[in-house]
């Protein structure tokens, strides 16, 4: 690992929970096998219970059994590989495309759909803010590397039990950016954003820094909610185990009111008290206090009225002060093989007076052994005969190699990702030759209208389907 420069293990590492790989690949070996299904409700009551039979069609999810929680034992192969040559292992991936990881943030959407019933504008905040909160909470114990997009790939969604639809395509490559446009079946709400992470390498960890707006538009109330997410840092991508946690401040503008929800998203600190944990507030136009919001992105998160925090804020200060004071020096002490992950303390404190605004699902029986998929994940590869005649043929559910890894083909995987790859770089070195320009599908790159901000917008007509001129990428 020495003779490698900073640049080539950022390549290497970095990279590989985030996405954003380069075009090279590993033939990799496993002995996993996806081939039975198991079948789950598609939807789920806000305690994490399945519900029963409701006339709702169900989702199959496939069983992804390949473990690789252990990085050393994952890397021992039959075979060796050069790390000087090779970027992306894939045996470090899970079976789903970034733009499907996108698809995720829509998993709690009964708070929009909550938001969108509310009649006053700080409870419909708090919805909205839970929400926020949520949609990064499936990123939790996923220390799988989706399968970077290739230029011009889809992923579409229909749920209508949950009373939506997405749409996302991969708009860039150098730099990869990510559009999505989600709309309530209803009319209700509009829900949309372009992804595009910075990274940076810090040795023995890789932050991202959330680039690009989410944007709310609840169409009843005439409302827009406009944010940015928490930055994410994967620790350990050398040696150690690999952990993530979440930190950065947050601010969700109603650009209608003038209300504002301030998040932070707390890094986990010295002692690892503060792991997961998010505090915050909402306030009103006229920059009042309307009521404080605390939780773990990993958990729940609760809404109380600003004097009660406070009072038990103080509280819990005076016996922290004690604890401080006999805390031991020596576990100040830096550890210079690898962050270990904090022990997780006990589950949030519930200040009395405060009100539920959002529970995280419980996840399936072996999730541990399904690449910490949620249930909502394990559905998003679905691919039944009729969808066929339906999904454009960019659609991610088509990729040979996803398709091949789910079902445990691991060396056709490898070898379809490869070539994938290799007819993206070919692609791309004829369009500079004839120089000709890349031209996207069904998003544009224009001004987010609300921020001013560059975005990419959708612009329409993907759910006509009309798929013609579409790019053969596969």
């Amino acid at each position: 690992m020495g003779s490698l420069c900073d640049e080539e293990v950022k390549q290497l590492f970095c990279v590989c929970v985030l996405g954003l790989d380069s075009d090279e690949s590993y033939e990799g070996t496993s002995e996993a096998s996806f081939k039975d299904a198991v079948v789950y409700d598609g939807t789920q009551g806000n305690n994490g219970s399945v519900p029963q039979e409701n006339g709702i069609r169900k989702h199959r999810y496939v069983p992804l059994s390949l473990r690789y929680s252990n990085l050393t034992q994952s890397l021992c192969f039959n075979r060796p590989f050069e790390l000087s040559k090779i970027t992306m292992p894939i045996v470090f991936n899970e079976p789903l495309s970034f733009l499907q990881r996108i698809t995720e943030y829509m998993e709690h959407t009964y708070l929009i759909n909550k938001a969108c019933s509310l009649s006053n504008s700080i409870e419909r905040m708090q919805a909205v803010a839970a929400f926020a909160v949520s949609a990064v909470a499936s990123q939790w114990d996923r220390t799988g590397k989706p399968f970077n997009p290739l230029l011009g790939e889809t992923y579409e969604l229909i749920r209508e039990d949950q009373g939506f639809r997405l749409i996302s395509e991969q708009v860039s490559h150098h730099p990869p950016i990510s559009a999505f446009h989600a709309e309530s079946l209803t009319g209700d709400f509009v829900f949309h954003g372009s992804i595009y992470p910075k990274l940076k390498f810090w040795g023995k960890s890789v932050e991202a820094e959330p680039k690009g707006t989410i944007t709310l538009e609840l169409l009843k109330h005439g409302e827009v909610y406009t944010w940015t997410n928490p930055f994410c840092c994967v620790h350990n991508v050398i040696l150690g185990k690999l952990w993530i946690e979440q930190y950065g401040t947050v601010e969700i503008l109603n650009h209608s009111t003038g209300d504002k929800c301030v998040l932070n998203f707390k890094p986990c600190g010295m002692f690892g008290k503060e792991l997961h944990k998010v505090e915050g507030y909402i306030q009103d136009k006229s920059k009042k206090k309307r009521c404080v919001i605390y939780g773990k992105w990993t958990e729940c998160m609760w809404s109380v009225d600003p004097q009660a925090y406070e009072s038990n804020r103080k509280a819990e200060k005076k016996g922290e002060l004690k604890k401080l004071k006999s805390q031991d020096d020596s576990e100040r002490a830096d550890n210079d093989d690898a962050d270990d992950m904090p022990e997780v303390q006990e589950t949030v404190a519930v200040i009395p007076g405060s009100t539920l605004l959002w529970r995280i699902s419980s996840r399936p029986q072996h999730s541990a052994t399904m690449y910490n998929f949620t249930n909502f994940a394990m559905s998003l590869n679905e691919l039944e005969p009729g969808m066929l005649a339906t999904l454009a043929p960019t659609d991610c559910r088509l990729r040979p190699d996803i398709r091949a890894m789910e079902n445990g083909d691991m060396d056709e995987a490898s070898r379809e990702k490869e070539r994938l790859e290799e007819k993206q770089r070919s692609a791309r070195k004829h369009r500079s030759k004839e120089e000709e320009e890349w031209s996207t599908r069904w998003f544009q790159s224009g001004t987010n209208p609300f921020t001013s901000s560059q975005d990419w917008l959708y612009t329409g007509g993907y759910f006509d389907r009309n798929y013609s001129d579409l790019p053969d990428i596969y």
